[in-house]
């Protein structure tokens, strides 16, 4: 997934969070960990999306006929798997606790 595809969703990693006034020193770690974030993000996302085209082409050429060793492409397909898994799992535990940061009391 490229950057422009997660931007058309709506996620622009380069924008941290705005802090209240007098925690300059917050903010200004704020901005590069948020953007560091969002390029880690970003690139994991190209790996899954790397990962997956292997796969996927590796899968056509064991169907044409094309592939030397069908070892080559058992091992793609399961890495493709894994990493999906994987992605799946840190999107799952980052929404919870998004919404456990949602439901705390403001006071």
């Amino acid at each position: 997934m490229s950057v422009n595809a997660i931007e058309a969703l709506g996620f622009t990693p380069s924008v941290a969070p705005v802090m209240p006034a007098g925690t300059e020193a917050v903010n200004e770690t704020s901005k590069t960990g948020g953007a560091a974030f969002g390029d880690m993000l970003v690139s994991g996302l190209d790996r899954l999306e790397a990962v997956q085209d292997k796969s996927d082409r590796l899968a056509v050429q064991a169907a044409t006929g094309d592939l030397d060793d069908i070892h080559d492409y058992t091992v793609a397909a399961t890495e493709a798997s894994v990493t999906a898994q994987l992605t799946v799992a840190v999107r799952n535990r980052a929404m919870e606790a998004f919404n456990e940061i949602m439901r705390m009391p403001i006071g």
